[in-house]
């Protein structure tokens, strides 16, 4: 028997299988999750396959509740483990089997959530398996996916671990839940999906293999049958002349683990407490005696089925055994690492601990603002290097986009040129419109300086939240809140001052017009290289007779009327269109002028010239502006907002976050860390414990 037999790691088969019990006890009693997927035989089928007889069949003891509709509401890990008979087990304190006449010794129950009481009368068992069920679901016919643990040991029993799931059902029935059927199949989905599960579909023989509710759940997670035994109940009401030889030929459905017929007992014998004993010799005599089965019955019946699922679980365990300790070691090492993340649940003195961490987060400040902060990201731009980008790309792409003849056109500066001049006609470009045409472009540099002090700020919050959204800070909710309070408000009063000195910048370079700048394009050159432009863009007129060049005409100069050029028919000009309006004989009359002037004929040669050259002098002095503007606006915002914080950001918390508070309550955990920290510390325990038990093995 396989139980004799020593497995490749150096420790019997049985006590495998033991070894895999004590870990689903590890991870059951600190009341956590288990994080490793046990090797485990999980038992699926519907309502009224037969799974309970089954599993009654293979302990040998009617222990489960029986009733109507879903009896098994919770799952049942049943660890089954053998034992030596003896006459009396040293130790046991009879508690409960003082009325049970067929109670055994050598046979009992134990429970995880009730240690140390053992149970040999298994009518209780099945009581506390119902009382317990209704602790957690009450009476209605709700499910929990919250499993009961029980131990059977016997000596008429293999070592084995089984898990015993609700029935598949598939119309809700009474007080059941509207989507019970979804809920049992999440359920038995969350079991059975595990690759170290072994599958244990319970199907009736006397209906169609392919309508089986057992094999079809295993399918979904099992396509090619290689982890699913199929268990064929209720062979013995079979029509006349039918059998399931072609279902266990694998004819039918194959499985890689084959299947196993049983025979269970009848309801009526439930009812007149037929004894399991009996009921397997006749299940014995019905495979021997049946002409079908005859010839293969020792791989029929339940004792077959229980040393069957003995060697599977054994084998299995064994070959995921290297996977359970490698995941042991490597979750036991991420949940250390995350419990002292979280640190012990008092570090001491509080006005020291918030003290420590106020010198430990203007170190960060200053090392994230440097670049010095040791975690220099490959995959995007942190902390000082977005402020750079924000410098030297937004703001300076930015000031340079801003064209001023976008909103300055020809017709406008003509009008200005105008109206600089006054009541005398200017001889040569005015001064005053150059001006007044700089400064006004000049003003329009001020909203996107303060637009990139602006962007700045944004990047400081950015900074300051990526370093409160750490373990230590989500640890203390209300120091993380007055902290970032503090620094908020910090950074809003260190903006006033760098706002005032951009504008104040801007101001400046609108408040002198330094024409005397050594770049800056002076109004002769200005004018000489618009007039080499003109030249070289008029055509050359050649003498016919000769075929040479005729010598270019003199500019004509500017006449003493601008509207009043030496062909009085001439309707170009700054009011060529307002005479163009006007007969002859209205124009004699020399009526008032309109309420408004504006500019509306074409441009005349000469104020084409003026045109270009007061926007050579424009695009000259407002280039030199923007670069300077480029250049200062950024050391403001160092000065007195990036700079600034560095140098004042411990004295500010110093001062901020002592101010009114109490550092205990500063210092208050938050729910989140002390209930994470309660799991982490369970979690460590169950791990450490785990990994003590797989490293017996060598």
């Amino acid at each position: 028997m396989a139980d004799s037999s020593s497995s490749a790691a150096g420790i019997s088969d049985p006590a495998l299988i033991k070894l895999v019990n004590k870990l689903q006890d590890v991870f059951s009693t600190v009341g956590v999750n288990n994080p490793i997927d046990l090797p485990q035989i999980v038992v699926v089928g519907s309502q009224s396959s037969g799974k309970s007889s089954v599993l009654e069949n293979i302990v040998g003891r009617d222990f489960l509740p029986r009733g109507s509709g879903i009896v098994t509401r919770r799952p049942l890990v049943l660890q089954l483990i053998n034992r030596p008979a003896t006459s009396q087990p040293n130790g046991v304190q009879d508690i409960d089997n003082s009325t049970d006449k067929s109670a055994n010794a050598d046979e009992w129950g134990e429970f995880l959530h009730i240690p140390g009481q053992k149970f040999h009368d298994f009518n209780k068992i099945r009581d506390e398996i119902s009382r317990e069920t209704e602790a957690k679901v009450g009476r209605n016919s709700g499910i929990s996916p919250a499993p009961i643990n029980l131990r059977v040991y016997s000596p008429n029993v293999l070592t084995l671990t089984l898990v015993d799931l609700p029935g598949l059902t598939k119309v809700p029935v009474g007080d059941q839940p509207r989507d019970i059927e979804r809920q049992i199949k999440d359920m038995v989905l969350k079991y059975i999906q595990k690759s170290n599960a072994i599958i244990l579909a319970v199907t009736s023989a006397n209906i169609d293999l392919a309508n089986s509710d057992g094999l079809k759940l295993a399918r979904e997670v099992d396509p090619e049958g290689q982890r699913t035994i199929g268990v064929l109940t209720k062979v013995d009401l079979m029509d006349e002349g039918t059998d399931v030889v072609d279902i266990l030929a694998g004819r039918i459905i194959p499985l890689r683990l084959g299947y196993v017929p049983v025979v269970n007992r009848g309801q009526r014998d439930i009812d007149n407490k037929k004894p399991i004993s009996q009921s397997l010799d006749a299940e014995k005599a019905f495979f021997d005696n049946h002409r079908a089965y005859r010839n293969k019955s020792t791989y029929c019946g339940t004792p077959y089925l229980a040393r069957k699922l003995n060697m599977i679980l054994m084998m299995h365990i064994k070959q995921t055994l290297p996977d359970i300790k490698a995941r042991i070691s490597s979750s036991l090492q991420k949940y250390t690492a995350e419990l002292e993340s979280l640190g012990p649940s008092m570090l001491g003195n509080s006005a020291n601990v918030v003290l420590n961490i106020i010198t430990e987060f203007t170190k960060e400040w200053q090392s994230v603002l440097d670049g010095n902060n040791g975690e220099l990201s490959s995959a995007e731009l942190s902390g000082g290097a977005r402020i750079s980008f924000v410098f030297h790309e937004l703001y300076s792409n930015g000031v340079k986009a801003v064209d001023p003849f976008d909103v300055n056109k020809d017709v406008d500066i003509r009008t200005i040129l105008y109206n600089s001049s006054g009541s005398s006609p200017a001889l040569f470009v005015g001064t005053a419109a150059f001006e007044v045409i700089v400064k006004k472009e000049i003003r329009r540099l001020e909203d996107p300086s303060l637009k990139c002090v602006s962007l700045v700020y944004d990047e400081l919050v950015r900074i300051l939240n990526q370093l409160l959204s750490k373990q230590l800070y989500r640890r203390y909710p209300g120091l993380k809140e007055k902290l970032h309070s503090t620094v908020i408000t910090f950074f809003k009063k260190s903006m006033e001052p760098t706002n005032k000195l951009v504008r104040d910048l801007v101001a400046m370079e609108a408040c002198y017009i330094n024409t005397g700048h050594p770049d800056f394009l002076n109004g002769h050159r200005a004018m000489a290289i618009v007039n080499e432009r003109y030249s070289s863009a008029k055509p050359v007129q050649v003498d016919p007779k000769t075929g040479k060049p005729l010598p270019a005409a003199a500019t004509p100069a500017r006449a003493a009327s601008p509207s009043l050029d030496s062909n009085l028919d001439n309707n170009t000009g700054f009011f060529g269109s307002f005479f163009a309006a006007k007969n002859k004989k209205k124009a004699a009359a020399m009526e008032a002028p309109p309420p408004m002037l504006k500019a509306s004929g074409t441009l005349s040669e000469r104020e084409n010239i003026e045109v270009e050259v007061i926007k050579l002098l424009i695009s000259s002095y407002f280039n030199i502006v923007k670069r300077t503007m480029i250049d200062m606006v950024p050391k403001a915002i160092m000065l007195n907002l990036v700079q600034f914080t560095k140098d004042e950001m411990q004295k500010e918390l110093l001062e901020g976050m002592y101010r009114g508070d109490n550092p205990d309550e500063l210092l208050k955990e938050s729910d989140y860390t002390v209930r994470r920290r309660k799991e982490c510390q369970q979690m460590v325990e169950s791990l450490g414990k785990a990994s003590e038990i797989v490293g017996q093995v060598q």
